[in-house]
């Protein structure tokens, strides 16, 4: 099994040499580095959408709009990436925005995930039907199980989600008073035997 350090670094070079930047290889890299660590195929499509861009024209996007839509070509996904996390926090004003036509759209997953770190807030992803829960680039949960390459997302969708506890007040009070039960009143003991107790300062 290769390690995520040798994942990361032929992913980079490759990506230069197939014509980006060194700071965009830098970026794919890690994305993919990521993909692979949550289970998600990202050499697979990474290797696939290399071998397709020798011979093919991708569109670039510098601005990310609310609705987003290619016009001669389908959208490289690592351009697309790169501008909606440079752009993320006017973005984030949106409350979604969508796209038509990604090439590869897994590899731009990586960059919604690190883009949900920037904010503080989980994002939701859509692929198609395949949907992803981005939360603060940590975990990524989804229903796309399958280890498949994917060449082409019609329809892309990525909303903000306010951030909210999973509980409501009541749950959380009865746990709150069921806590209770371990806290320990301070006495004159306790507060000899406490940390620092007992210790001469010699400076």
């Amino acid at each position: 099994m290769k390690s995520l350090s040798e994942i990361d670094t032929v992913s980079k070079r490759a990506s230069r040499a197939i014509g980006f930047s060194w700071g965009v290889a830098e970026e794919v890299g890690k994305n993919i580095r990521l993909l692979e660590m949550f289970g998600l195929p990202g050499i697979k499509n990474l290797n696939n959408f290399f071998k397709v861009k020798k011979n093919s024209k991708f569109e670039n996007l510098d601005l990310i709009n609310k609705d987003n839509k290619s016009v001669n070509f389908q959208l490289c996904p690592i351009n697309v990436g790169i501008n909606f996390l440079d752009q993320i926090n006017a973005i984030e004003n949106l409350g979604e925005v969508t796209f038509q036509k990604i090439a590869y759209p897994l590899l731009f997953l990586p960059f919604v995930s690190r883009a949900s770190e920037i904010i503080g807030k989980r994002l939701s992803l859509k692929i198609n039907e395949r949907e992803f829960l981005l939360s603060f680039n940590s975990s990524i949960y989804s229903n796309f199980l399958t280890n498949e390459i994917i060449n082409l997302a019609e329809n892309v969708s990525v909303k903000f989600l306010d951030n909210s506890d999973s509980f409501n007040q009541n749950e959380w009070e009865e746990l709150y008073k069921l806590s209770k039960d371990t806290f320990v009143e301070e006495s004159d003991s306790l507060k000899q035997s406490g940390a620092g107790a007992g210790l001469t300062d010699n400076d």
